[in-house]
């Protein structure tokens, strides 16, 4: 089921959560809602599941109009942050529960939820209650009362907040692989971009209830659209500067190609981390800097290099590549930025 959303907009008393966004995702699609807290992200996602009615737009599931359909109707399942399971139901309840709603028949509800116990991986649990499971198996059987009616559609809201870092990390894996086992168009909300990154075909990154930018992960990483995007994805360098020359930005002592602000022009130029290059030795195009502090992060070092400007560049080096080279504070080291992107500066 494909999910078409043209126009929508939700207002509380004078603030707008979501402001005239439009969207479309195509059936079997996998794709997330990123932004942060109060980007009406989580508005939108209930409007979507019926939840929430629109001030104004249009929701399309499968091409039809569903804007006005109740949220049972609708065929979309949902899954908060908190799993939302029923205390006093066990496992097995919890996962019959919207097909003992629907009165299908028992040999139907029974031969399910064994099913859906199987694909989640919670074979054995079936008489345990949500007490008696962690964070991560309440959220498996959340996904699975989630599927149970068997959704065109299923909408996530921060699915794995409520989770410690490695539960997180083992059920983005999951969630990867369940959806390619069950091909059920899915959306799901985070203001985690990593977690959108890894997960998701399709990212739409909200702020300020608009969309800024929507693409694949690589797309949104690689090609930020706006100054926000290229803040709020991935770590960044960000500095300012002024267009000294025809197509010129200067910052330090390196120099940027600039294409479309005139001369005098304000620019902000944003560059990631691991698109800084270090070197021992003197390159095309490279600066002399000085690292002045190393921080230790997993498969990487994170070097703090003093080029002379008013703030040290941030490079990321695989940690091998850096302890190889021996970059150590104190170390003198050649410095090379491999790709940028370069935004006006709003005029205040």
């Amino acid at each position: 089921m494909s999910i078409d959303v043209q126009g929508l907009t939700k207002k509380f008393g004078d603030f707008r959560a979501v402001d005239d966004v439009s969207f479309r995702l195509e059936a079997g699609s996998l794709s997330a809602l990123l932004g942060p807290s109060g980007s009406g992200k989580s508005t939108l996602l209930r409007m979507i599941a019926g939840l929430e009615t629109p001030d104004a737009g249009e929701i399309r599931l499968t091409g039809a109009e569903a804007t006005a359909q109740s949220a049972r109707d609708r065929n979309v399942g949902f899954v908060f942050q908190h799993y939302a399971l029923f205390k006093h139901m066990t496992v097995w309840d919890n996962v019959a529960f919207g097909l003992d709603v629907r009165k299908a028949p028992k040999e139907e509800i029974d031969a399910r939820v064994a099913d859906l116990l199987r694909l989640v991986q919670m074979q054995g649990y079936e008489r345990r209650f949500p007490s008696q499971l962690s964070g991560g198996q309440r959220q498996r059987i959340a996904l699975a009362r989630a599927l149970a009616p068997q959704p065109k559609v299923l909408l996530l809201d921060e699915p794995f907040g409520a989770l410690d870092a490695k539960v997180r990390d083992e059920l983005r894996e999951w969630i990867r692989r369940l959806h390619d086992e069950t091909h059920v168009t899915t959306l799901f909300v985070t203001h985690d971009q990593q977690e959108a990154m890894e997960i998701s075909g399709k990212i739409i990154v909200m702020a300020r209830g608009r969309i800024e930018q929507e693409g694949t992960p690589l797309e949104i990483f690689d090609k930020p659209a706006t100054p926000f995007v290229a803040q709020f994805v991935g770590e960044t360098n960000i500095v300012e500067s002024v267009v000294s020359a025809p197509e010129l930005a200067l910052w330090g002592p390196f120099r940027f190609t600039v294409t479309g602000p005139a001369v005098g022009a304000r620019v902000r130029i944003f560059f990631r981390p691991n698109d800084v290059y270090l070197s021992s030795n003197p390159e095309t195009l490279q600066v002399e800097g000085k690292i002045t502090r190393s921080r230790f992060r997993g498969p990487l070092i994170e070097h703090h290099v003093d080029v002379g400007a008013e703030r040290p560049v941030i490079a990321h080096v695989p940690k091998g590549v850096s302890l190889a080279s021996g970059f150590d504070a104190g170390r003198r080291v050649w410095v090379g930025v491999t790709a940028f992107h370069v935004f006006p500066v709003d005029p205040q």
